[in-house]
């Protein structure tokens, strides 16, 4: 009895499971708080100025850059353009410190 048995094709064949489908999780969508949002709450409450109850991040958020400073236009990388402009700027650096040892 404790023989594990191959079911018969026929058997499978009536068990169709290509055609059930899961039900969706639900999930409750909250807004996404803006980097505004995110700095009042850091200086509101006094919980984010501390990390594990031990280390002060007070220091650490009156000197974090504003988002506006911290925010760059997209650039698209042409990898020709971008191996010549690097390698351009190693061989003057390479000739500038190949001039400094000759004189």
């Amino acid at each position: 009895a404790d023989i594990p048995v191959i079911p018969d094709l026929e058997e499978v064949q009536e068990e169709d499971l290509a055609m059930q489908v899961a039900a969706p999780p639900s999930v409750q969508v909250n807004r996404v708080l803006t980097y505004q949002d995110l700095d009042k709450d850091l200086m509101k409450y006094a919980a984010f100025q501390t990390l594990d109850g031990e280390v002060d991040l007070k220091i650490l958020t009156k000197v974090l850059a504003p988002e506006h400073e911290l925010r760059e236009d997209d650039d698209s990388w042409d990898w020709d353009h971008l191996f010549t402009e690097v390698s351009s700027e190693l061989v003057t650096e390479w000739d500038l410190g190949q001039s400094e040892r000759e004189d």
